[in-house]
């Protein structure tokens, strides 16, 4: 095992390394280097996986100090893809702008060219459409949050009419196999209820996801 954990350890300070070139790579290898950087984070990974079995089978007093020295590399090669996402993310966005940018600069406009006046009304509407769509998420939410408790009043309702009628039940001795068809009602209830909170939340799951 050490000798696996210092050889990746090695690779995730060679990836550092390599991360700092980003910055300073031209536009043409900047890709060649992102996917070089993306093969070797990969590679990382499978021989965290590989730590983990081996940390596993290490004798008990070595065991916790094993985990947590993968732990800690699992950790640093995630910083590390998160910062690589976000460098692709910037470059995609800034390449996305000089694009644009240029269309607008090596456009050709007439005198009687419908196209020259800018689409603001496009982008207002789009605008107000978003503010509704936001509005209407959260009415949404709301209306959920309000079933939500209302589900909940509910349970602590049956749960204090369930207690009432064991202790009438107690009190008037009635048999076993009344009460156990008693409380088998309750946990029907008490299903149904839960059935109920949950397709409450898949429904707001799913609204929040494809309205989104």
């Amino acid at each position: 095992m050490d000798t696996l954990y210092h050889q990746t350890n090695k690779q995730i300070q060679e990836v550092q390394s390599l991360m700092g070139n980003l910055e300073r790579t031209d536009r043409q290898s900047v890709h060649l280097l992102e996917n070089e950087l993306l093969g070797r984070i990969e590679q990382i990974f499978n021989h965290l996986e590989r730590l983990e079995i081996l940390a596993s089978k290490e004798p008990p007093n070595r065991r916790q100090n094993a985990k947590l020295r993968v732990d800690q590399l699992k950790y640093d090669t995630q910083h590390i893809r998160t910062g690589l996402q976000n460098f692709q993310h910037r470059r995609y966005t800034r390449e996305a702008q000089e694009r644009e940018r240029e269309e607008l600069i090596s456009r050709t406009y007439t005198t009687n060219d419908a196209d020259t006046s800018i689409p603001i009304d496009e982008t207002l509407q789009l605008n107000t459409n978003l503010n509704s769509a936001h509005r209407g998420m959260d009415d949404l939410l709301g209306s959920g949050s309000s079933i939500l408790n209302g589900l909940r009043d509910q349970r602590g309702t049956l749960k204090g009419t369930h207690k009432k009628m064991l202790d009438v039940a107690n009190m008037l001795g009635l048999s076993n196999t009344v009460m156990r068809l008693i409380e088998r009602r309750a946990t029907q209830d008490k299903l149904i209820m839960i059935g109920g909170m949950l397709a409450t939340c898949v429904f707001m799951f799913l609204v929040i996801r494809y309205l989104g």
